[in-house]
């Protein structure tokens, strides 16, 4: 969906023909795996979602005029108060985390500075606490572009209903929405990893086997409209706004389009497969009506598996990029929250990396005795309640988060980033802020929650002493980000 379209309506004939060109680049892109040569450098990449918000800490749709004050590296997103900024992709041998950290830091710096020239405020977290019903019903919420019109439109012809946002935790939350708006509530971390194609099932399915830990060690969304909703309420918001399914269909089993996914792979084709078999072509855009890309290399471009593949939101999505000398293939890793820190994001990095690489060459991987749906059940326990969660797992059986982190993921973590060469250093200092959050059960969601707390006890969703309570937390918050203490560190104090 990063490509520019050039409409938001697409006649029945544009759908098939598409459909027919879809098809076709399947098969090519089958043949292109079985004879051609990949980059093969293991480089790793970030994305990062970021929101705007005013002096009242309310959602700030100002984006056009902040991506103004900056360069190609950063991007719009759907929502108008969100922000998106991209790092390159660099090896991580040596000291490439402290790099990573370096090159966040500098370009979170550009941002900020941006937006404080146009008079608002950066704010790097999953969800924005003090979003409303009320913001998100005004059609100022949507960057006013083709592609954003074009997908929120192609989700409700699809669905042919109103978008359902329903959550029950601790609190409750339950309203219907014209459009996609609660999706652009939803600012995330995405990490890229580049693997040899006869390797990426391996890194995918390592990658789908921790999805669970992941969401629960870095949860940061605990608060969706001012409700004490699941720790990575993200997880069902985005899940509910892009469900293009009514309630008949999905009692039938069909699939959502936000998905954990139902099988271990042994190839990237599978993903593509699955994508053209299973989903209907959303945005029909033709080739030429993009804009034909800028190609430089001779590998197939493959425009519309790519763009069909972008409208399919797998939480670890597959990436075929055909620019450079040479294509490649990478790995999305797409479940993170932003934030809290610039610290605990490069730390949030290092655990994926380290695990990925030691789950993947293990002689009995992890996903030869952890069953699929375990390992969805342990993303939905993750998202929903955090270091709390228990999780299934392999000759541990049933274990709390927290205890399989500090007592045996985090050492493979440290074995996996070992063998990629990251000095130890880095090692030391990016696991050791994952095993402190482990031990004192402190992420971004506890925080919050336990802040809200502290801030506003006793105080009810949508009442004036919650909002108040609300926009101090959030104060509290971007204060904490600024001093860059790892979340764990962060008091529970609120000005």
């Amino acid at each position: 969906m990063g490509d520019s379209i050039s409409t938001d309506t697409y006649t029945p004939r544009q759908r098939s023909v598409y459909r027919k060109r879809l098809e076709d680049e399947l098969e090519v892109f089958d043949r292109h795996l079985q004879r051609a040569e990949f980059i093969n450098k293991g480089t790793i990449g970030l994305e990062l979602e970021l929101n705007l918000v005013d002096d009242e800490m309310r959602p700030a749709p100002r984006n056009q005029e902040v991506l103004e004050r900056l360069d190609e590296d950063y991007q719009s997103e759907i929502g108008s108060y969100n922000v998106e900024l991209n790092l390159p992709p660099l090896n991580p041998a040596g000291d490439g985390l402290a790099q990573l950290e370096d090159n966040l830091s500098a370009r979170l710096r550009a941002v900020k500075q941006a937006a404080e020239d146009v008079g608002v405020h950066m704010a790097m977290i999953g969800t924005l606490p003090t979003l409303t019903p009320e913001f998100l019903e005004d059609p100022a919420w949507m960057t006013n572009e083709f592609r954003y019109k074009g997908l929120s439109n192609a989700v409700m012809e699809s669905r042919g209903e109103l978008v359902r946002i329903g959550l029950d935790r601790v609190e409750t939350f339950e309203h219907d929405f014209e459009d996609i708006a609660t999706e652009s509530a939803c600012t995330s971390m995405q990490l890229h990893l580049q693997v040899a194609p006869d390797r990426f099932a391996a890194a995918w399915n390592a990658s789908q086997a921790i999805a669970g830990v992941q969401a629960a060690l870095s949860a940061n969304s605990p608060l969706f409209v001012g409700r004490r909703l699941w720790h990575e309420s993200r997880i069902p918001v985005f899940r509910q706004s892009i469900d293009t399914r009514t309630k008949e269909l999905i009692n039938q089993g069909v699939r959502p389009r936000v998905w954990f996914g139902e099988r271990w792979i042994t190839s990237v084709f599978d993903l593509f497969e699955e994508n053209v078999r299973y989903f209907s072509p959303l945005i029909p855009e033709g080739r030429v009506e993009a804009g034909s890309p800028i190609m430089t290399g001779d590998s197939p471009g493959l425009h519309y598996l790519n763009l069909h593949n972008g409208t399919v939101w797998r939480w670890n999505r597959p990436i075929y990029d055909p620019n450079g000398e040479l294509s490649h293939i990478r790995v999305e890793n797409r479940l993170l929250p932003a934030g809290p820190t610039v610290k605990d994001i490069i730390a949030d990095a290092a655990f994926y990396y380290g695990m990925v690489k030691y789950l993947g060459t293990q002689n009995r991987p992890v996903w030869s005795r952890l069953s699929f749906e375990q390992a969805g059940e342990n993303f939905e326990a993750g998202a929903r309640d955090g270091l709390g969660a228990r999780m299934s797992w392999p000759t541990l059986g049933s274990i709390g988060v927290a205890e399989l982190v500090v007592e045996h993921l985090a050492p493979q973590a440290r074995e996996g980033l070992a063998s990629l060469n990251i000095n130890q250093d880095s090692i030391d200092e990016y696991i050791g802020i994952i095993e402190s959050r482990a031990r004192r059960h402190q992420n971004g969601a506890s925080w919050q929650l336990a802040a809200l707390t502290e801030a506003g006890p006793g105080t009810k969703p949508g009442a004036p002493e919650r909002a108040e309570a609300l926009v101090r937390v959030l104060r509290q918050y971007l204060r904490n980000q600024e001093g860059g203490a790892p979340v764990h560190t962060w008091s529970l104090e609120v000005e």
